[in-house]
């Protein structure tokens, strides 16, 4: 599977009986019936590790582009109309700021890891406290309720995995609990935000800014009401797009499939 296509579902199941492994790109498999699959003996596959550095760099990417104001900046630098640049068009600082990780897995570590050279403080939320040399590494600080992480952070990333906990785990009272001035970045799934709650809060001022690498649908209707918001960026979901991550993942896939026609263990098996 590629960008989740083909649609594996029982039709597709019940015309291919030889069916032995579905390796699925990226690290995601919120589009894949685990249940229905184990129900036809076949065996599911992802890339979950090589995706991991690009969509590391890709949120500290949103993150300093949405600070410091880049696509708007490039439009004004660009314009026909411009005469002059105002002296008081000014972003916000990045370092020692505090940045709220939710969703400390591999891509959210990296994040860390990344930050923590900007020297900004960083919180983050999961499922299960990291290890404490874990956290020292990288200068995080673990916040049980992801209530005081909102409430205190300058940014808020998301790089948590979908799945019914975490669908529209940001919605208006999470946004409501942020500060003014904070942007929200999305790595993740774009089901992850209530996006109605998010257009509210940016036309509203609730928070600064948001920067989505994921929305939904994908691509948006092109009169979606983010679309026309100077206050957000977002990018066609290209956190792993990199000529060598991609050319990694399609091998990783190959290998996943060589296997399990052969009968042996299958390398990053999703059970």
């Amino acid at each position: 599977m590629w960008f989740h296509k083909p649609a594996i579902n029982e039709e597709l199941l019940q015309s291919l009986p030889n069916l032995k492994v579905v390796a699925s790109s990226g690290v995601g498999i919120d589009h894949l019936n685990l249940k229905l699959l184990s129900s036809y003996g076949v065996k599911v596959t992802n890339t979950p590790f090589i995706v991991s550095t690009d969509t590391a760099d890709m949120g500290m990417a949103l993150l300093l582009a949405s600070s410091r104001r880049l696509v708007e900046g490039y439009e004004m630098a660009v314009s026909p109309d411009t005469e002059y640049f105002p002296a008081d068009w000014l972003g916000v600082e990045v370092s020692g700021a505090t940045l709220g990780i939710v969703g400390m897995g591999t891509i959210g570590y990296k994040v860390a890891e990344r930050a923590k050279a900007f020297e900004m403080k960083i919180l983050y939320h999961n499922r299960n406290q990291r290890k404490k040399e874990e956290e020292s590494a990288v200068g995080a600080v673990y916040c049980k309720k992801i209530d005081d992480l909102l409430q205190q952070s300058d940014f808020v990333l998301l790089a948590v995995n979908l799945t019914p906990q975490t669908h529209k785990l940001i919605g208006k009272r999470e946004l409501e609990l942020m500060k003014p001035t904070a942007i929200l970045i999305n790595i993740s799934r774009g089901l992850v935000v209530h996006q109605d709650a998010l257009v509210e809060a940016l036309q509203n001022k609730v928070i600064k800014a948001a920067a989505l690498d994921v929305t939904y649908p994908e691509p948006l209707p092109r009169d979606h009401p983010l679309l026309k918001l100077k206050n957000v960026i977002i990018t066609p979901h290209i956190g792993s797009a990199t000529k060598k991550t991609r050319w990694v993942m399609m091998e990783e896939m190959v290998e996943s499939i060589k296997a399990g026609l052969a009968g042996l263990p299958v390398p990053r098996e999703v059970l």
